[in-house]
């Protein structure tokens, strides 16, 4: 009996020791399931000081507030075709947040911020409901890779600026031209310990760049720092310290779930709007008019398959995995 039972023992440990040497490498690197506080962190720690520039002549008399980013629903509901109008009620005022999801690889995290202004705008008067539109909505995604420490090393973004998609690397990245050029070096600012990426949107219609490649054009700019809990509105035009609260686009009853609400995104041709010509894209709608056509850089891309765009976008990427290992947006959580 003694010697059965040694028998199976030895065979255990046989199966055992054959089954981890012989795995393949992708699946060794498992990585197991984190928590939606760490990944609150997570984009916290990466997120970006942003800067808004803002024109206080135009927007049809706002003094410039309607360049001020808030959230999609600052006016308390889920009715988007009322937003160009309620954001000229001063006793809905809405304060500053940035929308965030996170996708991993086994080797990489892949965080989107997604800014949200209810006017799109134009202070040529003959362009009025020509170029303007209710609702809109870009964006940066930002590119981490895992090392020793807690939350990896941000490499670079990629920023959406209307139908156009701008990448940039961190200094000392190692990141080289793909098969998109890289459109510049990123800046950083340090927050409270933390050095950040510095992202610029535009007045009017707030397309983003890094801060390098553009600044505001005058005096009159918001500079937006990144909060787990706090949101402020500015004090005035030249505010220079707002917080914006980050907000998970997954959570409940939030962004995805309300994907295929047709009075609040354009996903659908059936969106219909009360103001103009357009209307707000979400993440897992925004595209480049001209990067290609293959699974990371179709329509929504970005959102869905992340790994796969910032391959396409960048080299010098080194240990680069596109094995989801977490992805809400394809349902692998």
């Amino acid at each position: 009996m003694k010697k059965i039972l040694s028998f199976l023992l030895l065979i255990t440990v046989f199966i055992s020791c054959e089954t981890s040497d012989n795995l393949p490498q992708e699946e060794s690197n498992f990585v197991p399931q984190k928590s939606q506080s760490f990944y609150l962190d997570l984009a916290y720690h990466h997120a970006p000081v942003h800067y808004q520039d803002v024109d206080r002549t135009g927007s049809h008399g706002l003094g410039g507030k309607a360049d001020y980013i808030t959230k999609y629903d600052f006016d308390g509901d889920l009715n988007a075709k009322n937003n160009w109008n309620n954001i000229d009620n001063s006793s809905r005022k809405g304060n500053a947040v940035g929308y965030y999801s996170v996708v991993e690889t086994t080797t990489h995290y892949f965080i989107t911020y997604a800014f949200f202004h209810p006017r799109d705008w134009t202070d040529i008067w003959f362009l009025y409901r020509i170029d303007e539109h209710e609702n809109d909505l870009e964006g940066v995604l930002t590119i981490v890779k895992k090392d020793n420490s807690t939350y990896g090393k941000a490499l670079g973004i990629v920023t959406v600026f209307h139908s156009d998609f701008y990448s940039y690397k961190a200094p000392n990245s190692g990141l080289t031209d793909g098969s998109e050029d890289i459109d510049g070096t990123l800046t950083l600012q340090n927050d409270h310990g933390i050095n950040r990426f510095k992202t610029s949107a535009e007045a009017k219609g707030h397309g983003i760049k890094a801060h390098s490649k553009q600044k505001p054009g005058g005096s009159d700019y918001v500079v937006y720092y990144p909060s787990k809990s706090t949101s402020e509105y500015p004090s005035d035009i030249y505010d220079r310290n707002v917080k914006y609260r980050l907000i998970n686009i997954f959570e409940n009853g939030g962004m995805w779930d309300q994907r295929f609400n047709t009075s609040l995104f354009s996903n659908a041709k059936s969106f219909q709007k009360s103001y103009g010509n357009g209307s707000a894209n979400a993440p897992w709608n925004w595209d480049d008019k001209n990067d290609g056509g293959n699974q990371g850089l179709l329509a929504g891309g970005i959102a869905y398959y992340p790994a796969h765009l910032v391959d396409e976008y960048f080299n010098g990427l080194g240990n680069f995995s596109k094995n989801y290992t977490y992805n809400p947006y394809l349902g692998i959580e």
